[in-house]
């Protein structure tokens, strides 16, 4: 029996561009096509599945309801200044 249900309608979706583990990729894709859903499905209910199931995090969130998504335009990569910027050495 899966452990990922069928799908439900009526969410709000938003894109999101990421990086998987090779195997997790190829796990990802043949449990999509076992349950005969697409990806992107799968990785929603993974979500809902397994961080339900973390209950100091469950704990954590309650206390801490606000979005942690960032902003537009604001990148998680720290920037770059003349101080920290690599010195380029030609041999």
């Amino acid at each position: 029996m899966p452990v990922i249900k069928p799908r439900t309608r009526g969410k709000e979706f938003v894109r999101l561009i990421t990086l998987l583990e090779q195997e997790n990729y190829e796990a990802l894709h043949a449990y999509a096509q076992f349950i005969g859903e697409p990806v992107d499905y799968v990785l929603n209910q993974l979500v809902d599945t397994v961080l339900v199931k973390d209950k100091e995090y469950v704990a954590w969130r309650a206390t801490h309801p606000h979005s942690y998504v960032p902003k537009p335009g604001a990148s998680k990569k720290p920037k770059t200044t003349a101080a920290t910027r690599p010195i380029a050495v030609h041999g």
